[in-house]
């Protein structure tokens, strides 16, 4: 039991991880164009963060940072602080996330 509850928890974190990197751009246009939060009607329910959000939270030490880009585009260049985990390889990485803080992906 406890096997298929964290093969479906693994199985949404690769959904979510797939499906927000093709989705950010869209959804925060639409935001600014209505007045509406970036993460309102997110049909994955991932919540999306600010910049500015990202800032304080690395500030403060609460987040963990992953790259889900491939090898060449991290060494173009990265946020300082993130871990290259590319979006093919994160089922294989999940047992290394903190629990205690929050797990942001990025690929652009």
């Amino acid at each position: 039991m406890h096997l298929k509850f964290i093969s479906a928890a693994l199985l949404l974190a690769a959904i979510v991880i797939f499906t927000s990197c093709n989705s950010v751009d869209t959804r925060v246009s639409k935001a600014s164009n209505n007045n509406t939060p970036a993460n309102a009607n997110n049909p994955d329910d991932a919540k999306r963060i600010t910049t500015t959000e990202l800032a304080t939270l690395m500030k403060e030490g609460k987040v963990y940072l992953i790259d889900v880009r491939l090898q060449d585009a991290y060494d173009l260049g990265h946020i300082p602080g993130s871990r290259l985990i590319p979006a093919g390889e994160i089922l294989n990485h999940v047992n290394e996330f903190p629990k205690d803080k929050m797990i942001v992906t990025y690929c652009s």
